[in-house]
């Protein structure tokens, strides 16, 4: 039994580093790799915690093995933050939620979840993705959202939404497609105590598709995956050089279909960029998951980013609640004046 143990020990050790490794490295540098990005955190975490208890029979050699895999799993691969609070003034509430309109226009009570959501959050500036239908002064079943941001402005284009209790100016749509589809995104101004915030919202290109793919036809699907993870990284690409662009101070938001690690959303980050959850919110912070694993409600992804350009500063970053939609939503408390 003992040597059981450790086969079943070394092999966990094993995979659990190769797997924080291309975590590091970037898990794009191969499509399977890329793959395990998506994958649910109990996948390894529970043949990490098993590997844990079998150690018990051991010796310390593999408990202490054990025990790293353990942590390995709960810090880099999860993705755990562990951020600071930045100091300053100038304090807006700014959030991000995939609204995913056409589900909730079709579930009963979905809109009024959606607008409940937006208030408890409170937020100063609010930005949407799917948004959709939702945005249409004509569309009846928007109201409830409606109703709680008529105080604030609202830009709509397509997909996207934008609210702020400050005018919003200069809205403009960049496009960030590719050669199998037209895609774009939306940059607003908010001027907020003299400073001019630009603010982008986007929403990349899904893996479902290629994960889909994958699932259904194992190593055939493939190719499918690697395309499909190939036009997100080739979005990102066309998005940094826009916001290279982009006029100081500047936040990028949006639904990234990515988590942190990402070649995606690393590329942006290299623009002067840097992620608001992880600068100073506590936790995982997922986002989405909690629709896929049916009767857990467990998020297992942070695919929904906010961005923020170095002069702004971060008070606190959190996720909001699974109610509203498939996405949870990205808040964040920043400064505008960062000390």
């Amino acid at each position: 039994m003992k040597r059981v143990w450790m086969a079943w020990v070394a092999c966990v050790a094993a995979g659990v580093v190769l797997l924080a490794a291309s975590h590091v490295l970037g898990p794009e540098t191969a499509p399977l790799l890329g793959l395990t990005q998506y994958l649910p955190f109990p996948a390894y975490l529970g043949p990490a915690v098993l590997a844990c208890v079998g150690s018990l029979w051991l010796g310390w050699w593999w408990r202490g093995i054990a025990a790293l895999s353990l942590g390995l799993c709960l810090t880099v691969l999860m993705g755990l933050a562990w951020g600071h609070a930045d100091e300053g003034h100038g304090r807006v509430r700014f959030m991000t939620y995939n609204i995913k309109a056409y589900m909730a226009l079709h579930r009963p009570g979905g809109v009024a979840e959606l607008a409940q959501e937006v208030v408890e959050q409170q937020p100063d500036i609010l930005v949407m993705q799917d948004a959709g239908q939702l945005m249409d002064e004509d569309e009846p079943g928007a109201q409830p959202l409606r109703e709680v941001l008529k105080r604030h402005q609202i830009y709509h284009f397509g997909q996207y939404g934008v609210a702020s209790r400050w005018p919003l100016k200069d809205c403009e749509v960049g496009g960030i497609g590719t050669l199998k589809r037209s895609h774009g995104f939306v940059r607003c101004t908010v001027t907020v105590e003299g400073v001019s915030l630009s603010v982008v919202t986007v929403h990349l290109v899904t893996p479902r598709d290629g994960l889909n793919a994958t699932r259904e036809e194992g190593m055939d699907g493939l190719q499918a995956w690697q395309d499909n993870m190939s036009e997100r990284l080739a979005q990102a690409g066309v998005l940094a050089e826009h916001l290279r662009q982009a006029p100081r101070p500047l936040v990028v938001a949006g639904d990234l279909n990515a988590p942190e690690t990402s070649v995606v959303v690393q590329t942006l980050l290299h623009t002067g960029l840097r992620d608001a959850f992880s600068s100073a919110g506590k936790g995982y912070g997922y986002t989405h998951g909690h629709s896929l694993l049916r009767g857990w409600g467990l998020s297992f992804l942070r695919i929904d980013h906010i961005l923020v350009s170095e002069d702004i500063g971060v008070a606190d970053a959190w996720s909001g609640g699974r109610v509203g939609s498939q996405h949870r939503p990205v808040v964040a408390d920043l400064l505008l004046h960062r000390q």
